[in-house]
């Protein structure tokens, strides 16, 4: 096999402006191609299902917000992972390194977890959203299924955290794209040709995801890296739980208060109907491409910092932050210019119903714009994280996000019961979020009271 080693990107020298995007490219390369297998699947759902095309996007809109809650919730762990392994290297402890990456490998295992209660209390979630009952047997059948998914798919997001801990980006990519191509051409076999709709898309998926965890897993087995599996060394070590507990829990669920507070708005949603649901559904597929390039910068920072303050290197941290706010905001600008120039054109693409295009632009229309505050408040809490700071970025989501969106669906939406009216609580709540993110990083400012520590312990 290839020296993987020789392949990382050293975080601790040598210009961030040029490595940071080669970090979050691939980064975001990964994320836009497990979000592309969803698009086409939305594609194919919507165009060969025949009369129960509409229906059949229905089914998998529905079930976005509740596999992103538990998705985001679990996830996040991983970002523990990935400051945890960083840091150990930045301080070239690699007795903690091999302690965490085996400990991460294992924490996997919750996706079986996940797997029984979701089967027991699937149809009883749906029902919690106000799936219409036409839509129900669909929705129920795809959440079953696609649950099978979890454990693979924990599996594959721990691997990644790991080799991007150490600045391994392309392997997680490569094995991704592997399975994307898999899950298309499953999808095409399993919708247009046997028929099986919804649960064959989840069937698909189940299977492709399987793949690439296996792909990395093996990649782990053979690197030459210093993180490196060696299947006897797999336990589960308290310490390094603890610290990846701590960083990764809060993450974890400030992704899945985003979660919670788009099922509530995605609940009111299926109050208007099956038309309304399919149309946000599709916008909502792209969304979530857009917003994991913007997320891969975030991602960088939280890396990048974290290897840095490992080291020492407290200036580094700094400018980790400038580099990726500037870069994450041309890709920003960049993102709002294109999707809402061309997003009925885009639209047409899932579906060719006039007015599913243009209830869907009206998302577009209101979301895109406030892409910019995503970009604040992604990397600053990204960098909060890099310092092991991750608690107070999600109690402001929790408070931001979860407060403003629980209020509109409550009390603005059943005076003003439009999905015009819903989709205004978007910029309000990420407008806000942003602001109070940048502030924390203003008043908390770890890099100067990391600083103003070490002198004290120079002083003494």
């Amino acid at each position: 096999m290839a020296d993987t080693a020789s392949k990382h990107i050293d975080m601790t020298t040598g210009s961030l402006w040029r490595n940071i995007p080669l970090f979050a490219l691939p980064v975001a390369a990964t994320s836009i191609l497990e979000q592309l297998s969803n698009l086409i699947a939305t594609v194919i759902i919507g165009n060969f299902s025949g009369d129960q095309g509409t229906l059949a996007m229905a089914a998998v809109g529905s079930n976005v917000p509740l596999t992103s809650l538990m998705l985001n919730l679990f996830i996040g762990m991983s970002l523990g992972s990935n400051v945890v392994i960083a840091n150990a290297i930045g301080r070239n402890d690699q007795n903690m390194v091999k302690r965490a990456v085996h400990t991460s490998i294992l924490m996997a295992l919750v996706g079986f977890v996940v797997i029984a209660l979701g089967e027991i209390f699937a149809e009883p979630m749906l029902a919690a959203l106000n799936v219409p009952a036409e839509t129900m047997p669909l929705a129920s059948l795809y959440l079953r299924v696609f649950l099978l998914s979890m454990p693979s798919i924990l599996l594959y997001n721990f691997e990644a955290a790991i080799f991007r801990s150490v600045g391994i980006t392309r392997m997680p990519l490569q094995a991704l794209a592997v399975s994307t191509v898999l899950n298309i051409g499953l999808d095409l076999i399993f919708v247009p040709v046997l028929h099986w709709g919804a649960a064959g898309v989840a069937i698909a998926t189940v299977i492709a995801y399987t793949v690439s965890a296996a792909t990395l897993f093996i990649r782990l087995l053979k690197t030459d890296s210093v993180v490196r599996v060696t299947p006897r060394d797999l336990a589960i070590d308290p310490v390094a739980l603890k610290r990846i507990v701590k960083i990764g829990l809060p993450a974890g669920i400030q992704s899945a208060v985003f979660a919670v507070a788009n099922i509530i708005i995605q609940s009111a949603i299926n109050s208007l109907g099956t038309e309304v649901m399919a149309a946000s559904s599709a916008a909502m597929s792209l969304e979530c491409v857009c917003y994991n390039l913007l997320n891969s910068f975030s991602q960088a920072c939280t890396t990048f910092v974290g290897q840095n303050h490992g080291a020492r290197q407290i200036d580094r941290c700094t400018k980790t932050l400038k580099v990726c706010l500037v870069e994450g905001g041309v890709v920003a600008l960049t993102t709002i210019i294109v999707i809402v120039g061309l997003g009925r054109e885009i639209l047409s693409l899932f579906n060719s119903d006039p007015n599913i295009v243009s209830i869907g632009y009206i998302r577009v229309c209101s979301i895109f714009p406030a892409y910019a505050f995503i970009m604040l408040y992604e990397n600053m809490s990204g960098y909060l994280r890099g310092f092991g700071i991750s608690l107070m970025p999600a109690l402001i989501t929790m408070i931001c996000v979860c407060g403003i969106r629980f209020y509109w669906v409550f009390c603005v939406f059943p005076h003003f019961r439009t999905f015009a009216n819903i989709m205004m609580v978007y910029p309000i709540s990420l407008g806000t979020t942003a602001f109070f993110m940048v502030v924390a990083v203003l008043l908390c400012h770890p890099a100067r009271t990391h600083r103003a520590t070490q002198a004290k312990a120079t002083a003494c």
